[in-house]
């Protein structure tokens, strides 16, 4: 496992568009899946310990946001022979053991982990209405012990989101195991 960091990508950038489809073959274009605020996405996986010390976090963040009226999604774009825990038909069975309720798609040809700029799971964008880059960075301070956090930086840039309030522009990197890109 190789521990990466999230590349600075200018605020304000707009988000790649993108068409996938999730584990049952069901398609989803990316600026259909905004809300009336916003929307967050994950580029993540099953198998890398820190994308699985943040899931329940992220689960949990991703219905705080559907309150505040921002949709969430999150992107696989470990589809490699070599990582069969990240297989399709794996990330159905991490959909029912977590409950995840939010579109869990399938960047095949991690063309658009590419377009992103996504380096490591987990590696987490937040948009505005109009598809602007407002955030991207870290779930919190902690990844590791949920007990030991003392900033949520994602819950506060979605709050600012929210409420029109400026979001810091000082965001720390996410930390996670690096793209498993197929060369």
């Amino acid at each position: 496992m190789v521990l990466l960091e999230s590349i600075t990508i200018p605020l304000g950038t707009k988000m790649p568009d993108f068409e996938l489809k999730d584990p049952q073959d069901k398609k989803y274009k990316g600026s259909q899946l905004y809300g009336e605020r916003g929307l967050l996405i994950n580029f993540t996986c099953n198998h890398c310990p820190y994308a699985l010390a943040v899931w329940p976090r992220f689960i949990r963040l991703a219905s705080y946001a559907k309150q505040l009226k921002i949709n969430t999604l999150a992107i696989n774009p470990n589809i490699n022979p070599n990582y069969p825990d990240d297989s399709p038909e794996k990330m159905k069975e991490k959909i029912k053991e977590l409950g995840i309720d939010f579109p869990y798609l399938v960047d095949e040809t991690q063309k658009i982990a590419r377009q992103f700029k996504a380096q490591c799971t987990p590696d987490i964008y937040l948009f505005n209405k109009t598809h602007e880059l407002v955030y991207h960075g870290r779930i919190d301070d902690n990844w590791q012990d949920e007990r030991k956090i003392k900033r949520e930086e994602l819950k506060e840039a979605l709050n600012n989101l929210a409420t029109s309030q400026p979001i810091d522009q000082n965001q720390k990197p996410s930390l996670g195991c690096s793209i498993k890109w197929v060369q």
